[in-house]
């Protein structure tokens, strides 16, 4: 199984409150680890570690938002310059 470590920065109309627990819940569901790095209510940037598919999972679940939470963009920053088999 292949591991990432990935930051996205999300960008749109975010309340902060919403948008965090909302990352927290999906990222918990999906059994990655969540670091948040900033946020405002116009971006917020996390960094996310666990299995390829499910990092891929969370950004496409984040995109959709919660129904208070407009994403207009999604920044990927791959953080894994040596990608690891487990």
């Amino acid at each position: 199984m292949q591991i990432d470590t990935v930051t996205f920065t999300f960008g749109g109309d975010l309340p902060v409150a919403s948008f965090a627990e909302f990352a927290q819940h999906r990222a918990a569901r999906l059994s990655l680890t969540l670091e948040t790095v900033a946020q405002n209510s116009d971006t917020m940037t996390v960094r996310v570690h666990g299995p390829t598919d499910l990092v891929d999972a969370f950004e496409m679940a984040m995109s959709l938002g919660p129904a208070d939470c407009i994403v207009s963009d999604v920044r990927r920053t791959d953080n894994n310059p040596n990608r690891s088999e487990t």
